[in-house]
């Protein structure tokens, strides 16, 4: 329910706050009094764009502000939702500054365009005679028999498992095109994993094998170097092994004289013993070191090997060519695995399928069950309003495509007269009769949702006196259970509202200024007299008005 709305600096309103009855409230105003800056103003609130035309004084920033008690819309979640603190009185407030920059809240929480259209459309519901796309949309069609056959929680239901039956969807799809590139790769990548197994790499063998080579591409000069090294050390009159003995027995005379001649003959002592393990070492591998030619060719096979592979797969190491390998072997797992995976999506998803056909059934059902009362209903009414002959046909098909909201596709079509061909209610329904038609709706409505604040915006133009009464009396019925605004110009609806405000301009200095403000009975009278009579009105006319407000 809308309490109040506080407008600065906007179009004509320098300031502006009122607060409003909770149930059937009526304004009025002469042509041009500054009824559609009012609009423009809730506008706003319901996150229309801003611009800097629609500031008063281009030096001051424009602050629209209107507080809405919200306790009985059930709309917790949809704060969570947004990240917006719920309170029970909530406030929304747009702002624009003179730099053209616009800002809105919620409840002092900053917040985006998007959100608040979100929320404002739970709030208010502003209607004009000229706004009929609502009515020719299927959702909007749908929505209706939706409230007349009580589908709120079946269609809760319904959109939970839609969104798990996208995302196992989406899964499948992704698995099978992962499938399928992994399949057209499977003997490429086998023929390369093969080709790495069968090789037998192993961790360090490059470094190894190399080595081998250099020693088997120079086993002459090995073998001379050692045999060398043996000759020195065994030369009988210069060898290095003799002369460091001689140094040693010459060593061992004065080793008892003092610790530092003691710590020098044991230096000696190791160092021959370390000549002499040396001496034995190229020995034994002078011995080993022969020319082995297939060993030659078969560690240089092997290194080719190597060096062609990492060539291959531009890598330097065997370490990297080991990686590749184990991952080839993934790859080729992960065929294997692709295929028990999608098997397993395409059980679930034919499960949640058949849910969801459950689901969409039961709601199609109960829409086709809503269609004769909202028939019933919506003739009945519009028979109270001057059209007797009004009739509607729904046609429901059941789709195979999953809506957002069921698997309906639905088309509604409208008959004003006898012997008139039936069409879309936008080809052959006029201006006044599509305000009835909306009316009706809005009004049956009423009786099945929570629906939000309803201003009906001069849908009255063009209609009776007499019809104008209907009007009011159904809006004035609507008002039991929500609140509601109608913007007239009829006297006829002017007086039905429990409360009635007015739009009027005012000259103040050189500056032109728009107001809303409570009528007082005495105040009502004179208005309704003058709707009725101009502004000259007669006595008559204030009878008529008191008979009305009666």
């Amino acid at each position: 329910m809308l309490l109040s709305l506080s407008v600065q600096n906007y179009a004509l309103i320098e300031h502006l706050e009122i607060h409003f009855s909770n149930q059937f409230s009526t304004i009025t105003g002469e042509t041009g009094a500054g009824k559609s800056i009012l609009l423009g103003a809730l506008g706003l609130i319901m996150g229309n764009r801003a611009d800097l035309s629609s500031l008063k004084d281009k030096e001051k920033k424009c602050i629209v502000e209107a507080t809405f008690q919200v306790d009985k819309y059930n709309l917790e979640n949809l704060f969570a939702e947004n990240e917006l603190d719920y309170e029970t009185t909530t406030i929304i407030r747009r702002e624009i500054l003179p730099s053209g920059k616009s800002r809105a809240f919620v409840n002092d929480t900053p917040t985006n365009l998007a959100e608040v259209q979100v929320l404002a459309e739970h709030l208010l519901d502003i209607h004009s005679q000229h706004e009929t796309r609502e009515l020719e949309q299927q959702d909007y069609q749908l929505s209706v028999l939706d409230a007349i056959g009580n589908n709120a929680s079946l269609l809760k239901e319904y959109t939970v498992q839609l969104s798990n039956y996208k995302r196992i969807g989406k899964a499948l799809s992704e698995l099978k095109a992962e499938s399928e590139t992994s399949v057209k790769e499977q003997d490429y990548n086998l023929f390369l994993f093969n080709e790495l197994e069968q090789v037998g790499l192993k961790i360090d063998e490059q470094k190894e094998l190399e080595e081998e080579l250099e020693s088997l591409n120079n086993v002459e000069l090995i073998n001379e170097c050692l045999s060398k090294i043996v000759a020195f050390a065994n030369e009988e009159q210069i060898g290095f092994i003799a002369t460091v003995k001689e140094a040693k027995s010459a060593l061992i005379k004065i080793a008892s004289f003092s610790k530092i001649y003691h710590d020098l003959f044991e230096r000696l002592q190791s160092a021959l013993i370390e000549l002499e393990d040396i001496t034995e070492t190229s020995q034994l591998l002078a011995e080993k070191v022969v020319f082995d030619p297939e060993r030659l060719a078969f560690v240089s096979s092997r290194l080719q090997t190597i060096y062609d592979l990492q060539k291959k797969h531009q890598v330097a190491t065997i370490e990297e060519l080991i990686k590749i390998q184990d991952h080839l072997s993934s790859k080729l797992n992960r065929v294997t695995d692709l295929k028990d995976s999608i098997l397993k999506l395409e059980e679930e998803l034919k499960e949640k399928e058949n849910s969801l056909n459950e689901l969409a059934i039961q709601i199609h059902n109960n829409r086709e069950g809503a269609i004769p009362q909202f028939v019933a209903k919506a003739e009945n009414i519009l028979a109270e309003l001057g059209m007797p002959n009004a009739k509607f046909q729904f046609s429901l098909e059941v789709s195979d495509v999953y809506f957002s909201n069921g698997k309906n596709v639905i088309e509604l079509l409208f008959s004003a007269n006898k012997g008139t061909n039936f069409g879309t209610i936008k080809k052959v329904a006029s201006g006044g009769e599509m305000s009835r038609i909306m009316l009706a709706i809005k009004s049956i409505l009423a009786d099945y949702t929570n629906l939000p604040t309803i201003i009906f915006d001069e849908i009255d133009t063009g209609v009776s006196g007499e019809i104008a009464l209907k009007m009011a009396e159904i809006m004035k019925s609507m008002s039991e259970k929500r609140q509601v605004f109608a913007i007239t110009h009829l006297p006829q609806i002017a007086s039905k509202g429990n409360q009635h405000y007015k739009v009027f301009k005012y000259s103040e200095g050189d500056t032109t200024l728009s107001k809303i403000v409570s009528l007082t009975l005495d105040e009502r009278v004179k208005e309704i007299a003058e709707m009725l009579s101009g502004k000259e009105y007669t006595e008559s006319a204030i009878n008529h008005a008191k008979t009305l407000l009666n």
